[in-house]
């Protein structure tokens, strides 16, 4: 008779080896106060150190630490989408690898879901251990997706997360390539609610989204849920070539009916070069949404996993893996 997994637990990770001996001890110390049966799935995003095979080791001998293994490092949002297509549990919780988020907020959030909220999600009300350009992207970031989609999703969230199965099992029929988790999740509905806390200094290692990074994820959440950007420029192209037609009637007024001769020809080739390049933003924004609309119609998978260890019989994993092709 099979055993009924409560909670699952999925933390991706990318050369956390630094930190992870400490994720797991604090997760595992946590998930043992529940009582109830749970499994910690953690999924490697092609790391290059020693992680991966740590989290092995700790499989043989822990049956509810569960590896999948990618053949590559394919990002953060596809790495959790992953842990979700072999999830087992009636809940499922997402936290990174590194730390910052505490896993002592889980037993608020299963709190919270046995209360009747079929999603909890935490929001920050404070980030240690960070620069103040990344803070004040961060903000910048989560209030113009706000403004620019036509869905609700909450400002100063990440991924970290408590979500019902039945959420789980919608997020799993979205086929999205460029995945923006926390935007889906916000998609899909449900009852939800926030938990507020601090979140903390990353342990150890470096932080996993640098930048460019940030942009990538960023473009992700606009260009996924709002197509405001196009009537945006529409919008600015009707301004400016209103713009240039009054200022085009000025300058015939001035050869036709005055002897004041033309001027401004330096001011005329600022204005040109100014419209070339507003047609070039808008080119670049044109781009992004088709570049995602062909990557959707490649259909290739999101992922491949290379390994999986722990847990599950094989059979079963093989039978996972069939059904995550066929999709």
């Amino acid at each position: 008779m099979s055993i009924t997994v409560r909670y699952s637990i999925i933390i991706p990770m990318f050369n956390e080896e630094a930190v992870i001996q400490e994720t797991y001890r604090r997760i595992k110390k946590v998930m043992g106060t529940t009582g109830e049966v749970y499994e910690l799935i953690f999924v490697n995003d092609g790391s290059t150190d020693n992680c991966a095979q740590m989290i092995e080791e700790y499989s043989y001998w822990d049956e509810s630490v569960k590896l999948i293994d990618l053949s590559r490092n394919f990002g953060h949002q596809v790495a959790i989408t992953a842990g979700m297509d072999y999830s087992l549990g009636e809940a499922v919780v997402i936290i990174d690898a590194d730390l910052q988020d505490p896993p002592e907020l889980i037993l608020k959030m299963i709190e919270e879901w046995k209360n009747g909220y079929q999603v909890v999600y935490a929001k920050r009300i404070k980030r240690n251990g960070e620069s103040l350009f990344k803070k004040w992207t961060a903000s910048l970031f989560y209030r113009v997706l706000r403004y620019s989609t036509d869905i609700s999703i909450p400002v100063d969230t990440g991924d970290f997360r408590l979500m019902d199965r039945k959420v789980v099992n919608e997020l799993k029929r979205l086929p999205e390539k460029n995945r923006f988790v926390r935007g889906l999740v916000s998609w899909v509905g449900f009852r939800q609610k926030a938990l507020e806390y601090e979140r903390d200094e990353r342990l150890a290692g470096e932080t996993k989204y640098p930048l460019k990074r940030m942009i990538k994820l960023s473009l992700d959440g606009i260009t996924s849920f709002s197509y405001k950007p196009l009537k945006l420029a529409g919008y600015l192209g009707a301004l400016l070539s209103a713009s240039g037609f009054l200022y085009l009637m000025y300058v015939f007024y001035l050869a036709i009916f005055t002897d004041e001769a033309v001027k401004g020809w330096a001011s005329m080739i600022g204005i040109t070069l100014t419209f070339n390049g507003f047609v070039l933003v808008m080119l670049g924004i044109l781009g992004e949404y088709v570049g995602r609309i062909y990557d959707e119609s490649k259909g290739r998978p999101l992922y491949i996993v290379q390994e999986f260890y722990g847990g599950k019989k094989q059979q079963d994993v093989q039978e996972r893996r069939v059904a995550h092709l066929n999709k």
